[in-house]
């Protein structure tokens, strides 16, 4: 059915399938399934997604494969025909994939049109080329990041344009995504040399821009100050966190399980799904008002001395007649302590014998994971399918919000009866599943780990290491400091100091105002150089602390001196770009 400017043309089919609908893809999944489970009944290992077909064949000869294939081939044509689909063989593409030096080709038809032969087909935006290298894909992603590197690099210089932010963002959102594509597929192609130094020349512009640093700093510097980790480690990073969603244990956690979502096959049918509200209830006053159920219960869930636990403590009346604690393993969170003090006391709903009861809680994220059926976190699964259970009993279940910490009775109770679970229970954990955020502190934690160790025996970033001699406590640093154009230049080296200038031709000698033996270097004017004796006097007097350095990175990590010596660093590179200048 067409309508247009008021007028409705309407059109029957009788053959294949209506693209561009809202019910396209459900419909041309009930047409492909059939044929997609009739390939894999006769042995052919197939995967579709949408209108992309992949068949794989192996065996020991080119006349083995071109055998199986050729027979596969012409039952999907035959397939195709029955059901008034025509297969396009020109736009068909095939790869052979060995180790053998030497190889006949299989010979391929589909509908007596022979099938190309190509050294790398693409498979919904991955590059697989016949020798699993990837470079392909690599330059592939790589060019598109650097098309946005040049648009970016006309807009952000480093005394105007976009603030650093800006490209921080523009790197975050739209380049690592394009690197990080598919890293799960081709991510050991990121430990090779070569992928590492293309991958290096894309992250070491967008680098610089971030710190708003010269062009002639070196890799390990900008990437320091950026507060980004190298884009190989981030890519393994990217694959492993896919592995371990998919269930791949982490060394860490031992045998023990990620948590992960549930299939949406597995949840109910949305036609089953019952409306779940939840009342927010700000005091004590409009407690009492909702106060009518016959049981009442009041869940939390806390973390202490790094530790987690849950608990229930169940009213009637005005008194409490039962509680429950419940212990997590220490790398559980709040939040998935809250959840399962509502999963458990949905629970327990089921078993009681009262009509009504009310739920409470004082956290809004988890009883709106409840209320959101399209989240599928596994407790709220199976506090909603408990719900829907008690629902069915005739039992009318009420839940809301209260606020914590408010003096409220029963809150305060089950408060500390989630504290006393936490500290006191010796017992096995009623949860241990790990949440997918601890297994991405762990995965970052270990790249930031080998980024420390090829930072510190890298030759490059020799000033920047006096600041920051360790990767790790410059990555957590770097947050809160966020270099930029005076500062980086200190940091680095790479500014207009008269030893850089010299060094790079654009002035006529290396040395100091103060001495023409002495090379004009950072360490020199921070240190030593008599021009600045005042400055540093004054700061030295103020903190009682020696400006050598070997102290610069405590100067610039103490949170007691980190602003004034900032500001101390910037006003001397200010008095010497002018000179320099001027001169």
């Amino acid at each position: 059915m067409v309508r247009y400017a008021g007028e409705e043309v309407p059109r029957s089919t009788n053959k294949g399938c209506v693209q561009g609908s809202i019910g396209g893809p459900i419909l041309w999944n009930l047409l492909l399934d059939p044929l997609l489970q009739e390939l894999e009944r006769r042995g052919h290992y197939v995967q579709a997604f949408a209108d992309d077909v992949v068949l794989m064949f192996d065996g020991n000869t080119a006349l083995d494969i071109e055998r199986e294939a050729n027979t596969a081939l012409s039952y999907i044509e035959d397939w195709g025909t029955k059901n008034k689909l025509r297969f396009a063989p020109h736009k068909t593409s095939a790869m052979v994939m060995t180790r053998k030096l030497k190889f006949d080709n299989p010979r391929l038809k589909m509908g007596g049109v022979d099938i190309a032969l190509s050294k790398q087909v693409k498979i919904l935006g991955l590059h697989i080329d016949n020798k699993l290298t990837f470079n392909e894909h690599v330059g592939k992603q790589t060019a598109k990041a650097l098309d946005i590197f040049k648009q970016v690099s006309r807009a952000a210089k480093i005394s105007w344009g976009l603030h650093p932010e800006v490209v921080r963002q523009i790197y975050v959102a739209a380049v690592e995504p394009i690197i990080l594509y598919a890293a799960s597929a081709w991510a050991p192609a990121a430990d090779k040399i070569g992928v590492q130094n293309v991958l290096n020349s894309v992250q070491r512009g967008f680098a610089q821009k971030l710190c708003k640093s010269y062009r002639t700093v070196s890799l390990h510097s900008a990437l320091t100050l950026a507060g980004i980790l190298p884009l190989d480690l981030r890519i393994q990073e990217a694959a492993a966190l896919y592995e371990t969603k998919r269930g791949s244990p982490l060394p860490e956690l031992g045998d023990r399980e990620t948590e992960s979502r549930v299939g949406f096959a597995e949840t109910p049918h949305p036609a089953l799904h019952m409306d779940i509200i939840f009342e927010r209830l700000e005091d004590q006053s409009l407690v009492d008002r909702h106060n009518v159920q016959e049981v009442r219960i009041f869940t939390d869930g806390s973390k202490i001395e790094g530790k987690v636990g849950a608990a229930l403590s169940i009213w009637k009346g005005e008194s409490e007649v039962r509680n429950q604690k419940f212990s997590l393993s220490a790398y559980c969170t709040v939040y998935q302590a809250e959840l399962l003090a509502i999963c458990r006391a949905t629970g327990g709903i089921l078993k009681g014998r009262e009509r009504s009861y009310g739920l409470y809680s004082d956290s809004m994220a988890a009883l709106e994971t409840v209320a959101n059926h399209s989240s599928l976190h596994p407790l709220a699964v199976e506090s909603r399918e408990n719900l829907r259970k008690a629902l069915t009993q005739g039992k009318d279940v009420s839940l809301y919000w209260i606020k914590a910490h408010a003096g409220l009775q029963g809150n305060e109770r089950a408060d500390e009866l989630a504290k006393e679970a936490a500290l006191a229970l010796k017992r096995k954990p009623d949860y241990d599943k790990c949440p997918v955020s601890f297994a991405k502190k762990s995965l970052r934690n270990r790249s930031i780990i080998k980024w420390n160790e090829r930072y510190k025996l890298g030759e490059t970033a020799s000033i920047t290491k006096m600041f920051f001699p360790d990767a790790g406590g410059a990555y957590r640093l770097i947050r809160k400091i966020r270099p930029a154009g005076l500062l980086t230049q200190v940091l680095t080296g790479h500014g207009g100091f008269s030893q850089y200038l010299h060094r790079f031709k654009c002035g006529e000698n290396p040395s100091c105002d103060c001495d023409p033996d002495v090379h004009q270097t950072v360490p020199h004017l921070l240190s030593n150089c008599p021009i600045f004796d005042q400055l540093r006097f004054d700061f030295e007097q103020k903190f009682s602390e020696k400006i050598t350095e070997a102290k610069y990175h405590e100067l610039i990590g103490s949170k007691a001196t980190r602003e004034a010596f900032i500001v101390y660093c910037e006003k001397i590179c200010a008095v010497t770009l002018k000179k320099n200048k001027s001169t």
